[in-house]
């Protein structure tokens, strides 16, 4: 068996720009980061449900104004929604009921965001959550360096709450080229004691503007000491942003994937990623 094996699983029609994807019970929780919606996509009866988000959902938000949800994590009976801070619209999290998926809170995270600005000196137009990890006792979010600074970063956040008390620690990552593009961070998932986590080249350097996509890769990062385990490459064409657990066995764990067309199209493919350990 070779290390890594992906395949085209299934497409969901009505869900345009998948960005994020929690896998449990044969149904996939996923968010588009143009929608106003949570996704519910039952696979054994091939069956799409939309929970509103906000007063008035949308399926295409204009990009000016759109709360760009871009990072989707779920402990316990909550499911926790981000938006990606690259701009000073995309600064809500939204906390879900995992059950009922009605709208528990909906919080401001603009005093966090400039705090990991300042404490990862990363400039404004370089900021851009894609990713973010719950654990019980600390969060952990993924900037993208798909800016011109290249800044891939992952901000461990200690907190009673994330909007007046947190304690902030970072970790830098010089991630694998593609075609000469430095890839940067899509998407992260905690399995046991490592983060596993989804890397895309795009050239540009602006975190609003999107570029030509020069593919993907995966990899690996130690919880304990937030090391670098490995990475590989996975494509060399699409833009992997969603990345959830399918199922595991002592030998490999199978994820599934979902692909950022970067379209109006109402249209998302979800893969199959098989690795070995």
């Amino acid at each position: 068996m070779e290390k890594i094996q992906l395949s085209l699983l299934f497409k969901i029609i009505g869900l345009g720009s998948a960005s994020g994807l929690v896998y449990h019970n044969n149904t996939i929780l996923a968010i588009g980061d143009n929608s106003t919606y949570l996704y519910e996509y039952h696979m054994d009866a091939k069956q799409l449900d939309r929970h509103p988000l906000t007063e008035n959902p949308q399926e295409n938000v204009a990009k000016i104004s759109k709360p760009d949800f871009e990072a989707l994590t779920q402990f316990k009976d909550s499911i926790y929604i981000f938006g990606s801070g690259s701009t000073e619209k995309r600064n809500t999290m939204l906390q879900v009921n995992a059950t009922s998926k009605k709208v528990i809170s909906k919080n401001d995270l603009s005093d966090l965001y400039l705090s990991m600005q300042s404490f990862g000196e990363i400039k404004p137009e370089d900021f851009n959550l894609e990713g973010a990890i719950y654990n019980g006792e600390s969060w952990f979010f993924f900037n993208r360096g798909n800016g011109k600074s290249n800044k891939n970063v992952i901000f461990t956040v200690d907190a009673k709450n994330l909007t007046t008390e947190f304690r902030i620690l970072s970790n830098i990552y010089k991630l694998p080229k593609i075609k000469g593009i430095r890839t940067s961070f899509t998407d992260g998932i905690l399995v046991n004691d490592k983060i596993y986590f989804l890397a895309t080249a795009e050239n540009t350097e602006s975190t609003y503007d999107d570029g030509e996509v020069l593919g993907s890769v995966i990899g690996r990062i130690d919880l304990k000491t937030m090391k670098l385990d490995f990475t590989e490459k996975i494509s060399d064409s699409h833009k992997f942003e969603g990345l959830t657990v399918f199922e595991e066995t002592t030998d490999s764990i199978t994820f599934l994937l979902c692909e950022d067309a970067d379209t109006e199209i109402l249209e998302s493919t979800i893969y199959k990623l098989i690795l070995k350990k």
